[in-house]
C-alpha cells in the first residue's frame, strides 16, 4: 500500500470515528450542536404539612419513578430536625422522615428538577397488580344506587367492543350531567372524586384498574393538589385515560408522581396532614442539562473526558482545544496561499495571546516589543556574543520590556496593556533573534514580509478561533478534532501550485 493510500485510509478512519462520536453525543446524550440552545427544566417542590401530637413522628412520602419522557436531573430533601432515609417498598421508593418527639405545625420539603424528553411516558409491562376487589354494596346501599351502577355499566358495555372503548364510554357517562343514573350515583358518593367512582364501577365490571397521581407542568403554579388519571388493564397492556375527557393517553405536560400503589403520604404521630405542590420552569443551557443527565448515569464518554476535570482545568483546556483550529488556518494559508511567516506555528501562539489581550491591544504590544527587541538585538550583535548567550540576553530584555510596558500603562490608566504577560516570552525572544538574522542575510524587506505574514495569519487564526461556533464545537465536541486531523492529513498530500506562485508566474502564461 502506497503512502498516499495509507494517508487516505487513516484519514477516513479518523473522520468516521470523530463524526460517529459527535453524532452519538448529539442524538443520544443530547449535547447541542449549536451554541445558545436552551431547554426547559421544571422544578417541582412537594411540601408535607401536618400537626405533630408531641410524641414520635414518622412521615413517608411516595417518590416519583424514572419515566421515559421525564428525566429526573436532581433531588434535594429538607428536613430540619428530622432523621431522613429512602426506603424501598415493592416497586416504590418512599422518603421517610422520623423524629423522636415533635409538637405543633411541621413542614417537610422534597424538591426535584425534571427535564421533559421525547418518548412514551410509560413502559410496558410493569409489575402492577391485576387483582380486582369488587365493591361491597351492603344493606345501607340503596337499591336504586345499585340499579344505577348496573345500568351505567350495562350501557357502556353495549356501546363498546373491548376494555378500552368500554372505559371511554363509561367515562363519557360519568361526565354527562344530564344522565340521571350518573347523578344518583354521585349524590350517594358525594365524598368521592370522579376517579374514585370510575374505579368502583370498573371493579363492578371485573376490570383491573388503579389511579395515577401526578401534576400538570405549568409555570409558576403554587399550592397544587395532585391530579388523578385512570389506568386500566385490558388483559395485555395498561391503558391510561384522562377522566374528564374520557380519552386514552397521557397529556403531554403531565408528570406522573405515583402509579398505583398505596397512599401518597403515610403519617404516624400527627394529624391534619396534607401534600401540596409548587411548579416553576427554568430555561437552562442545553449543555448543562445534558451534563447533569449523563453524569448521573456515569456515561463513559463524558465521565472519562475533560468534563470530569475541575472547572479551572476545563477553562484551560477550552483554550488549548482551539490550538488545532489555529494550526489548520496556518496549514491552509501556507500550503494553498503560500504566505511566509516567521516560524511555522508562531502565528498560532500570537493568536492565543490576542484572545487574551484583545486584538488591537495585542497587535500594538507585539509590534512595540518586536521593534524594541530588534534594536537591542542589533546592539548585542556588535558584542560578538555566543548564540545561546545572545538569545538569553534577548529573553531578559523582552521580560524587562514587558515589565516596563505594564508599569507605565498602569500609571497611565491603560488597563488593556496589562495583559502583555500573556505573550510567550521565549517565542518572542526567538522571533527577534530569527528576524535579526533574516535582516542581516536577506535584508529588511524579507523581515517585513515575514512579520506581516505572521501577523496576517495570526489575525485570521484569531478570527476563526474566537468564532462562537468554533469555540462551542471544540469544547463540547472535542471528537471533531479527529475530523480536523483527517483533513490536515489529506491537505498534506497536496502537491499543486500555491496561490502566490500562480500570481508569480502569471506573466509566463501571457
Amino acid at each position: 500500500m502506497s503512502p498516499r493510500v495509507q494517508v487516505y485510509v487513516i484519514a477516513a478512519l479518523l473522520a468516521l470515528i470523530g463524526a460517529g462520536l459527535t453524532a452519538y453525543k448529539h442524538f443520544e446524550l443530547g449535547f447541542p450542536l449549536l451554541p445558545g440552545e436552551y431547554r426547559t427544566v421544571w422544578t417541582i417542590e412537594a411540601k408535607v404539612g401536618f400537626v405533630a401530637e408531641g410524641g414520635p413522628v414518622k412521615a413517608a412520602l411516595t417518590l416519583p419513578r424514572e419515566q421515559r419522557n421525564m428525566e429526573i436531573l436532581g433531588e434535594t430533601f429538607s428536613s430540619s430536625g428530622f432523621g431522613f432515609f429512602i426506603a424501598r417498598e415493592n416497586d416504590e421508593y418512599r422518603a421517610v422522615w422520623t423524629r423522636r418527639s415533635a409538637e405543633g405545625s411541621q413542614s417537610l420539603f422534597y424538591r426535584l428538577d425534571v427535564y421533559q424528553t421525547p418518548g412514551a411516558a410509560l413502559e410496558q409491562p410493569l409489575n402492577l397488580s391485576t387483582e380486582v376487589k369488587k365493591p361491597f354494596l351492603g344493606a345501607r346501599e340503596q337499591e336504586a344506587v345499585r340499579l344505577a351502577i348496573d345500568s351505567l355499566v350495562k350501557q357502556a358495555r353495549e356501546r363498546s367492543s373491548d376494555v378500552e372503548s368500554f372505559t371511554t364510554q363509561l367515562l363519557f357517562e360519568l361526565n354527562d350531567d344530564g344522565n340521571q343514573d350518573r347523578n344518583l350515583v354521585f349524590r350517594h358518593y358525594a365524598d368521592k372524586s370522579l376517579v374514585d367512582v370510575a374505579l368502583l364501577m370498573l371493579a363492578t365490571a371485573d376490570i383491573p384498574a388503579h389511579r395515577i397521581r401526578g401534576l400538570y407542568l405549568e409555570d409558576d403554579r403554587r399550592r397544587l393538589d395532585p391530579e388523578d388519571l385512570l389506568e386500566v388493564y385490558d388483559g395485555q397492556r395498561w391503558i391510561v385515560f384522562e377522566p374528564t375527557s374520557g380519552l386514552p393517553g397521557i397529556p403531554d405536560n403531565f408528570f406522573i408522581w405515583q402509579r398505583g400503589g398505596k397512599s401518597l403520604l403515610d403519617l404516624e404521630g400527627g394529624r391534619n396532614s396534607q401534600v401540596t405542590f409548587s411548579v416553576i420552569s427554568n430555561d437552562v443551557p442545553a449543555r448543562d442539562v445534558s451534563m447533569r443527565s449523563t453524569l448521573g448515569e456515569k456515561e463513559a464518554l463524558v465521565d472519562f473526558s475533560i468534563y470530569s476535570l475541575p472547572i479551572e482545568q476545563q477553562s484551560i483546556f477550552k483554550l488549548i482545544l482551539l490550538v488545532p483550529v489555529g494550526a489548520l488556518v496556518v496549514v491552509l494559508l501556507r500550503i494553498f496561499v503560500g504566505l511566509r511567516t516567521s516560524g511555522t506555528f508562531m502565528p498560532v501562539l500570537l493568536a492565543i495571546a490576542f484572545i487574551e489581550t484583545q486584538l488591537f491591544t495585542g497587535l500594538a504590544i507585539f509590534v512595540l516589543i518586536l521593534v524594541l527587541g530588534l534594536w537591542v538585538r542589533f546592539y548585542l550583535s556588535r558584542l560578538n556574543l555566543l548564540l545561546v548567550s545572545r538569545i538569553a540576553a534577548v529573553v531578559v530584555t523582552v521580560v524587562l520590556i514587558m515589565g516596563v510596558i505594564s508599569v507605565v500603562s498602569y500609571k497611565l490608566g491603560i488597563e488593556q496593556a496589562l495583559t502583555v504577560t500573556f505573550f510567550p516570552m521565549i517565542i518572542l525572544a526567538w522571533t527577534i533573534e530569527r528576524m535579526s538574522i533574516v535582516w542581516e542575510e536577506d535584508g529588511p524587506y524579507e523581515v517585513v514580509v515575514q512579520a506581516g505574514g505572521s501577523l496576517l495569519v495570526a489575525v485570521l487564526a484569531w478570527w476563526v478561533m474566537t468564532n462562537r461556533y468554533v469555540e462551542h464545537w471544540t469544547f463540547n465536541f472535542p471528537e471533531l478534532l479527529l475530523v480536523l486531523l483527517a483533513f490536515i492529513l489529506i491537505v498534506g498530500n497536496y502537491t499543486g501550485y500555491r496561490l502566490s506562485e500562480l500570481m508569480r508566474f502569471r506573466p509566463l502564461v501571457k
